[in-house]
C-alpha cells in the first residue's frame, strides 16, 4: 500500500501534507502535489494534514488513475521538503468537480 494525491489538490495545493512527511516524498507541480510511491513508508500521518481530503490510500477503489499520475510527475517534478502558503484562491478550488480536465498542469512547481 502507499498513499497517492487525488484531483482535488489541483489549484488547492495545500502542504500541510509536507511539513509532517518524515521522508519527503512529496514532488510539487504547478498546481498540485503528487507522493512518490517508492519513497512513501505507508505511515499515513500525511492525510489528516490536508485540509482538500486529497491524499488517499491507493487501496481504495478506482484510484489507478491517480497512482500511475503520482508516478509520471514524480519522477519530473522537484521534490518538496518545506511548507509554502497555498495559492490565494485556494478555497475557491476546493471541491470543485472536474478539475483535473480543466486545471492540471505538467509543469513542474518553483
Amino acid at each position: 500500500m502507499t498513499y497517492v494525491v487525488v484531483e482535488n489538490c489541483i489549484k488547492c495545493k495545500y502542504m500541510d501534507c509536507v511539513e509532517v512527511c518524515p521522508v519527503d516524498c512529496f514532488y510539487e507541480g504547478e498546481n498540485m502535489l503528487v507522493i512518490h510511491p517508492d519513497e512513501c513508508i505507508d505511515c499515513g500521518v500525511c492525510v489528516p494534514e490536508c485540509p482538500a481530503e486529497a491524499i488517499k490510500a491507493d487501496t481504495e477503489p478506482a484510484l489507478e488513475k491517480w497512482l500511475s499520475l503520482n508516478v509520471e510527475c514524480a519522477r519530473i517534478w522537484p521534490n518538496i521538503t518545506k511548507h509554502k502558503p497555498p495559492p490565494a484562491d485556494a478555497k475557491e478550488y476546493d471541491g470543485m468537480p472536474d478539475k483535473f480536465a480543466k486545471f492540471f498542469s505538467r509543469e513542474p512547481g518553483k
